[in-house]
């Protein structure tokens, strides 16, 4: 049995915190309850969207890995990288967060270990 947390409640988890700080978060698309692969993307202001995953770095620990083609700060970019990806893996989760300081909600909410 793991000890990580089901990826739905690691998703309602950071929901919940975003949305208390006065920010905004939304589910794009809804993965697999259990185990799905938790994709985000980071508006920390006007223009300012990244992606990043939630996966293990070079030592194994839970990391956000930076992703999607260079200058993906162009939400059009960034809504057609998600939905290719979305079509190779349907129990991806997207979530979209927009808050200043996106990424540090997301590692101190999702990076479980």
């Amino acid at each position: 049995m793991s000890d990580t947390l089901a990826s739905g409640i690691l998703v309602s988890a950071l929901l919940k915190r975003v949305n208390d700080a006065g920010g905004m978060g939304m589910v794009r698309a809804k993965g697999d309850a259990d185990s799905g692969a938790i994709l985000m993307i980071l508006n920390d202001g006007p223009g300012r969207s990244r992606l990043v995953e939630r996966g293990r770095d070079s030592l194994g620990k839970r990391a956000l890995i930076a992703l999607g083609p260079s200058g993906a700060s162009d939400p059009m970019t960034c809504d057609t990288y998600w939905r290719r990806r979305r079509e190779r893996d349907p129990d991806l989760w997207v979530i979209e967060l927009d808050i200043p300081s996106a990424e540090r909600f997301a590692a101190e909410t999702i990076l479980d270990d």
